[in-house]
């Protein structure tokens, strides 16, 4: 109750008096409060939903994962696939009046390509450099060719922010980001909320319907929905999936969901600083005995009520790219006590780091009772999301536990955490032969052969395991009757455009 009644003081507190008495706000609970709000810093993924409202890319990715225009209104690779010219939309303005055109498009790749503290750089590693070819025309000059720049440039690495804010701001972006979407930012107080509000010069402004957003980050999943059904929200996400029954038998609540494009998985130190020095860092045969010790269909039916499928790659069973050589694994027992024999360890102690969501928390307990049969002590450590993420990029853990809301192109489901020089690579984990296959996968505009080389990749990464996939689960929305329009994808993210919240 004490958590209801901040929330409603919250929000409360944060109406903005200015607006208008009709004017239609809509109030969306988050499971996690949004890291740094930079494009080029950020890697939360409820960082990216804020991002849909504020931040249009150069191109956006439809809910049947078709790559389609938002900044850029077409596009072109040259016959050697070394060159992407894009043309950009006319009279798109970002949030402090100044244009959105090519010159703000090289200014922001450039940024995102060069700023100290940016996460976007091996996404975008295949480009040598991009410059205005006119007022409203960019090229993209490859080192070598790469299929995914259109997928990559279709999320944070693709958002154009303004020059001029970038340049007063620097690193300090996120504190005030102006960006060219259909809302703008208004104000963030860290744990409490983010306010958007109806950008009037918006391109396709027609088409908003919302006056104001207001994100709030409530962890707990039943608080969650408990503040829905008092109507204190007017959406949520990641809808626990033991609520889905009573969402569907709320006629004032309309649910929704899709099956998702990412991953659940643990992520193991293996080289990143001081801490990756323990016999689970360094012996991959008791990651392999950890990883059989784990029951992921009793997971699945446990925890997410039969609505998530087991899974041990960054592609789920159902998708073309998943190496069905490397079948998911039936839980083993016996076989993971003989590598740990072999490893020398009748038990390992364990600390494995959690968000403060009691979803993860109870999956995360689950896999403690299973693995401690095979003789892993695991001891749980609860921390807000953002900071979790925060320790993983420092190297302040053994095990980790975080999802992956997925991508359109294989390759950002991979590359940018497995590779050497990968910009989410928090594990460490380096393997040339991997590099080299994944790099080669970038390369190649077949199909065929990109398939080849991410099997080739998965079976090393099967055997060594920096990363222990652990399945992947649907994305499950809520909302108010009168909230309409909403169109659920498999990226997970709430387009507003088009939404409408009726009287």
């Amino acid at each position: 109750m004490t958590r209801l009644l901040r929330l409603t003081t919250a929000l409360a507190f944060g109406a903005l008096s200015a607006l208008p008495v009709a004017a239609a706000e809509l109030k969306i609970g988050l499971q996690d409060d949004a890291d740094v709000l930079d494009p080029a810093q950020s890697r939360t993924f409820v960082g990216r939903i804020v991002y849909t409202a504020m931040c249009d890319k150069l191109v956006d990715v439809s809910p049947d994962l078709k790559i389609i225009p938002q900044l850029a209104t077409e596009w072109a690779w040259s016959e050697d696939g070394m060159a992407l010219t894009m043309k950009l939309r006319e009279g798109v303005k970002f949030h402090d009046g100044t244009d959105m055109d090519a010159a703000a498009v090289v200014a922001t790749i450039e940024r995102n390509m060069t700023l100290p503290e940016s996460r976007r750089k091996s996404e975008l590693s295949s480009v040598e450099k991009v410059e205005a070819a006119g007022p409203l025309e960019v090229v993209f000059t490859l080192k070598k060719p790469d299929v995914t720049l259109l997928a990559q440039l279709s999320d944070r690495a693709g958002m154009i922010v303004s020059p001029a804010a970038a340049e007063k701001l620097g690193a300090n972006f996120g504190s005030s980001p102006v960006c060219a979407g259909p809302f703008k930012f208004v104000e963030r107080i860290q744990q409490d909320r983010i306010v958007l509000e109806k950008f009037q010069d918006y391109w396709n402004k027609d088409n908003v319907f919302i006056d104001k957003v207001t994100y709030l980050p409530i962890p707990d999943s039943t608080v969650r929905l408990a503040n829905l059904q008092s109507g204190d929200l007017d959406m949520i996400e990641r809808l626990a999936p033991t609520d889905a029954a009573a969402v569907k038998a709320n006629a004032k609540l309309t649910y929704a969901d899709v099956v998702n494009i990412g991953y659940m998985a643990l992520y193991v130190n293996i080289a990143n600083g001081p801490r990756a020095d323990n016999p689970f860092g360094k012996d991959k045969r008791l990651r392999q005995a950890f990883s059989l010790s784990i029951d992921r269909d009793a997971l699945n039916q446990i925890v997410y009520e039969g609505t998530a499928v087991g899974g041990n790659q960054p592609f789920p069973p159902n998708s073309p790219w998943f190496n069905a050589a490397l079948p998911v694994p039936a839980r083993d027992v016996e076989k993971a006590k003989e590598l740990m024999q072999e490893a020398g360890y009748d038990r390992v102690p364990i600390e494995l780091q959690v968000a403060n969501n009691p979803v993860a928390q109870q999956m995360m307990q689950v896999v403690q009772s299973m693995v401690a049969e095979a003789g892993f002590d695991v001891s749980l450590k609860s921390t807000e999301f953002a900071t979790l993420l925060d320790e993983q990029t420092r190297g302040n853990y053994q095990l980790s536990r975080s999802d992956w809301s997925g991508r359109v192109d294989p390759d950002g489901n991979i590359h940018q955490f497995i590779t050497c020089n990968g910009g989410i690579n928090d594990t460490k984990y380096c393997n040339p032969e991997v590099d080299r296959l994944l790099n080669e996968a970038r390369a190649s505009t077949d199909d065929a052969v990109r398939k080849e080389k991410y099997d080739a990749a998965s079976v090393i990464l099967n055997d060594d395991m920096p990363i222990i996939y652990l399945g992947h689960q649907s994305w499950i929305w809520a909302m108010q009757k009168n909230v309409t329009g909403f169109v659920a994808s498999p990226d997970g993210m709430i387009r507003l455009v088009g939404l409408k919240k009726e009287d």
